[in-house]
């Protein structure tokens, strides 16, 4: 690790308050890191802004790639705001190219190649890990990075203690010729999307989604399939997209976790990824909810 560090090949990617370094827009992809992302190389000033070790992504290319949070970096202007579902604001550094900024990963994923969407999420994800695992849940004493970044080890009692994601449900559930959405309190205006929830312990992934669809809709499902994963660093969960079919139709609200649930049918999915839909906005690119719907729409499912 200390060779990778001392080797101006090396790739490091800044993150501030979990938002990556963005490059400007119409860059060239870096040969490393992939389209988007502007990491930097070892020794940037940027990178002092950093009080951790940086954390080891990987191999891509053949060169290491590392993230470094830099959070002690304080931008001039209004700081982002913490509890908005989607804050759109960039931050700006003095010694970064023009029209490069760190922002919110969740407005800029369809910028992203593979590569690149594969190194953000990696990042923010266990950079929010370490910020918010500092103790030892063993003891309760302060624990340390250790395997460049990929585990913690408690200074008093030697525990280790590993990155953790958490596994979540999110069902396109469809009954006929629709296909029923939910939003959630707090969401911005206009959003709808597939129902999803946490996983609980012990419990198969089918039994997850008939819990979860029961609890917030009261639809009741039968037969569920296993589709397509998407890791979403928000802060660390692994979605699990499922295919569900549902067996009622009646909607009975959850109001703690649910404010609005509809049937959707196919022509007027249409119209809302078209964007003429006066109620419901697009789904969002590069978040497996609209490629689910996607998917369903174009009958590439079965």
């Amino acid at each position: 690790m200390a060779a990778a560090l001392a080797n101006p090949q090396t790739r490091i990617l800044p993150l501030w308050r979990g938002r990556p370094l963005f490059a400007a827009a119409g860059a060239s992809p870096d040969p490393v890191a992939g389209a988007g992302l502007m990491p930097l190389a070892p020794g940037h000033p940027v990178l002092g802004a950093g009080t951790e070790v940086p954390l080891f992504l990987g191999l891509s290319g053949g060169q290491a790639v590392f993230a470094q949070d830099v959070s002690d970096w304080v931008p001039e202007g209004a700081l982002p705001d913490g509890a908005a579902f989607f804050d759109a604001t960039e931050q700006t550094h003095p010694d970064l190219p023009a029209g490069s900024c760190f922002a919110e990963l969740r407005g800029r994923l369809p910028a992203l190649d593979p590569r690149a969407g594969e190194l953000a999420a990696t990042a923010r994800a266990l950079l929010t890990w370490h910020a918010t695992h500092r103790f030892c849940a063993v003891c309760g004493a302060p624990s340390r990075p250790e395997a460049a970044g990929w585990q913690r080890r408690c200074i008093a009692c030697n525990a280790q203690h590993f990155p953790r994601t958490d596994p979540v449900v999110i069902m396109l559930v469809t009954r006929g010729n629709s296909v029923l959405l939910g939003r959630s309190p707090g969401w911005p205006e206009g959003m709808f999307s597939c129902l999803a929830g946490f996983m609980e312990p012990g419990e198969p992934l089918q039994a997850a989604v008939r819990r979860e669809v029961a609890e917030e809709t009261g639809v009741i499902v039968g037969g569920v399939r296993f589709v397509a994963s998407q890791p979403w660093p928000f802060p660390a969960q692994l979605m699990l997209g499922c295919q569900a079919e549902a067996v009622s139709d009646a909607i009975t609200l959850d109001p703690a976790e649910i404010e609005e649930a509809l049937w959707v049918t196919r022509e007027r999915l249409t119209g809302i990824f078209a964007g003429t839909d006066p109620q419901i906005r697009p789904p969002r690119k590069g978040a497996i909810a609209g490629w689910l719907l996607r998917e369903w729409l174009a009958d590439r499912l079965n």
